[in-house]
């Protein structure tokens, strides 16, 4: 069953005759398919020490090659920011054999994903995932703003795309507690200040060996953007205890937490009813964030929790548009 209605079809006899003819330096090497539960791109491993990556969908040769480039370019910036082993990218090749789009070859990285070893109890791993955050947080700008694309920006902007996936999960979730969860969540004050972030630490892109953080994947989106958006991996990963963990190694105020949440809320609501038959690896953790994200709710559900703006000694909620620094801290009203 595919994942997705315009899903195209790759397999690793199509792979093998696109290295042997755009790349015969890896001609030989087995070609070997990996079940995975991402989403985007199909994965083969070729040999020991290579992962090629063909996109799952798109329409315009011209656009993949594009953002392909875009890409690479984003994940050499991330592996010299990461405290832990990141791809590199080695090549892109071109369309060929019935496959239509361009593709990219990058260094393959051992451990295990999320899915398959859970480090949600491990307090070594909420330390390791803390300083990798930190570590990008720390990385420059470049005077780069958000570029507007995905989670990252507005909260509000995602309203459609919740009420889409309300509207289908209705026979599957609580909705109409969700509903509630993120009227609230959408009014979480703004951010000025962008830092740089993975933008998709979810559990198929983390590596984990023994309980330890030893890698991280798909790095091609690294960029600047709202800096609670890498708190997604708090309620996609972790415990409530090693959620504290992170919190207060990152010294995180309670805006920019609960905007954390918001982009896993966000997130996770769409996994859960799109992937239930095609990926139900990708639906059930959806479904464990949300289940979290419920956990940690204020017990009245009526109310924002205790991070009130007048907590900042600067403002008071008198309908005036605030805006809150990267440190979660209200700049302004």
């Amino acid at each position: 069953m595919t994942m997705h209605a315009d899903q195209l079809h790759i397999d690793a006899q199509t792979v093998r005759r696109m290295v042997e003819v755009q790349f015969p330096q890896w001609r030989g090497l087995p070609v070997t398919e990996l079940c995975t539960p991402g989403t985007v791109n199909a994965i083969f491993r070729i040999g020991d020490d290579l992962a090629a990556r063909f996109p799952l969908v798109g329409h315009d040769p011209a656009q993949a090659r594009a953002s392909l480039a875009a890409e690479a370019e984003a994940a050499r910036e991330l592996a010299d920011a990461a405290t832990v082993p990141t791809p590199e990218p080695v090549a892109i090749g071109e369309p060929g054999a019935g496959y239509p789009l361009s593709w990219s070859v990058q260094t393959w990285l051992s451990g295990h994903d999320a899915t398959v070893e859970d480090p949600a109890g491990s307090t070594a791993f909420a330390h390791d995932l803390a300083e990798l955050i930190a570590g990008l947080r720390a990385d420059d700008t470049r005077g780069r703003r958000f570029d507007g694309s995905g989670r990252g920006g507005h909260l509000p902007d995602h309203d459609e795309w919740l009420e889409t996936c309300f509207r289908q999960s209705e026979d599957l979730l609580d909705v109409p507690l969700l509903r509630r969860i993120w009227a609230e969540l959408r009014t979480l004050p703004e951010v000025d200040d962008v830092a740089m972030c993975h933008r998709d630490l979810i559990p198929p892109n983390v590596l984990v060996e023994d309980g330890r953080l030893v890698g991280v994947l798909d790095g091609g989106g690294y960029g600047p953007a709202d800096p609670a958006l890498d708190l997604v991996a708090a309620w996609h990963l972790l415990d409530e205890t090693q959620r504290g963990i992170l919190r207060r190694e990152l010294g995180c105020g309670d805006v920019q937490w609960w905007r954390g949440m918001a982009w896993a809320f966000q997130q996770a609501m769409g996994l859960v009813w799109y992937y239930l038959d095609s990926n139900p690896t990708m639906s059930r953790w959806g479904r464990r964030t949300l289940d979290r994200i419920v956990d940690a709710w204020p017990p009245d559900r009526g109310r924002f929790p205790s991070w009130s703006l007048a907590e900042s000694g600067e403002c008071e909620r008198t309908g005036v548009a605030v805006v809150v620094r990267s440190s979660g801290t209200v700049a302004r009203c």
